[in-house]
């Protein structure tokens, strides 16, 4: 079957990806917009890796609870209420106009992914219940080439919107677009599930994380998956913005450019990837991923070679990504599967946020951005050398 196929076969995948590519696409406006503000209003380099940290906050400490959230409510009514939730709160971004607001921008950016992360273990949770292991693995895929052709577009046009207009029109243009999005979310048509569990809250969050403990399969995966939360370049790519680049052009430009070419290889790989990863090949796929991200780090001190370099490090990304969470699902027994996505983002956003932090600690510790990058590719060789260990004791 075909990524083609597969849309035109099932209304809802078909409706899914359509909210995903709009409001993914709008998403990366009122990115760029967040750290372009940052820089325009002279923030300190805590203040920008505490903004990428916290987008990734909301996945570890409440992804227990949004578990349950999932497993107990309604797809559909679920989705659409966060959406709903998502557009108030970037709406309200629009009132962050100076460093003395910087509180209200944190709160948004906490409770916008809050809900944007219930809504993605919704919809991933959901594709598991009504999708089979090849429809799944497609349906992955289809998500992590979305997501990087939302971002190819979405931070390419980002950089030149904020640079004619402003911040402000960037938010309000998010808003429209997850508007339109949650129009598409009435065309869904999805069986009410019905929930299996009946435990109270903490019994249920308790009984989620013994079974992910005892599944040493799914456990490994899980921590193997969360090695690509190291590709969160954010607050790296802001600070190149900000240092490196700072003269060539305009921080909202540097920042847009910067992650479209990365998106590229991210959109294009998955289509050239897709029919050779497997079980035995994923291991070469983590160290291609660390060698393109050593690769990166060596061209950085030139803002156009770098390009290649980002190609490079983004060759692997959404492959290992997509492959990795098939195989969490195809492990996953079918009570536990709000759980388990649940726990997967809670692990993958820790590494997020952790960098996020680290590569501003490392910086204002005086290490060259280059140089932390190179730790970045490293920590992916490592990656490689541990799925080749948990494929022979545990897929073999």
């Amino acid at each position: 079957m075909s990524y083609r196929a597969l849309l035109r076969r099932n209304h809802n995948i078909k409706i899914l990806s359509c909210v995903q590519f709009i409001t993914y696409f709008g998403a990366w406006f009122s990115q760029a917009g967040v750290f372009t503000l940052l820089v325009d209003l002279s923030a300190p380099t805590w203040a920008i890796s505490v903004s990428a940290m916290l987008a990734f906050l909301p996945g570890i400490f409440l992804a227990p609870i949004n578990g349950v959230i999932v497993e107990k409510n309604k797809p559909k009514k679920l989705l659409i209420a966060m959406a709903s939730v998502e557009l108030v709160s970037i709406f309200s971004l629009i009132f962050v106009t100076s460093l003395e607001r910087l509180w209200l921008l944190f709160i948004l950016i906490f409770l916008r992914l809050c809900v944007a992360s219930i809504y993605f273990q919704a919809q991933m949770s959901l594709l598991a219940k009504i999708l089979n292991s090849k429809e799944l693995k497609l349906a992955n895929e289809i998500h992590s080439i979305i997501w990087a052709v939302s971002y190819t577009s979405g931070m390419s046009l980002a950089g030149i919107f904020i640079y004619f207009l402003n911040v402000q029109t960037a938010f309000l243009f998010d808003c429209f677009l997850l508007g339109i999005g949650i129009l598409f979310l009435l065309n869904l048509k999805i069986n009410d599930f019905k929930s299996e569990v009946t435990q109270q809250i903490g019994a249920m969050i308790k009984e989620g994380f013994l079974y992910v403990f005892k599944n040493k399969t799914i456990f490994h995966l899980i921590l193997l998956h969360a090695f690509l939360g190291l590709t969160a370049y954010e607050a790296l790519v802001t600070l190149l913005a900000k240092h490196s680049y700072k003269e060539l052009l305009s921080a909202s430009l540097v920042i847009g450019f910067l992650n479209a070419v990365r998106a590229l290889a991210l959109m294009v790989s998955p289509m050239i990837l897709s029919p050779f990863i497997n079980e035995k090949t994923t291991g070469y796929l983590y160290f291609g991923q660390g060698f393109g991200i050593l690769f990166w780090a060596l061209t950085q001190f030139n803002f156009y070679l770098s390009f290649l370099g980002l190609l490079a490090a983004g060759f692997c990304t959404s492959s290992l990504w997509s492959y990795t969470y098939t195989m969490i699902q195809k492990n996953s027994d079918k009570k536990y599967y709000g759980r388990v996505i649940a726990y997967t983002d809670m692990i993958f956003l820790s590494f997020s946020a952790m960098i996020s932090i680290l590569v501003g600690v490392l910086f204002d510790w005086g290490l060259g951005l280059n140089l932390i990058t190179a730790l970045l590719g490293m920590a992916f060789i490592f990656a490689g050398l541990y799925w080749t260990w948990f494929y022979k004791n545990h897929l073999n």
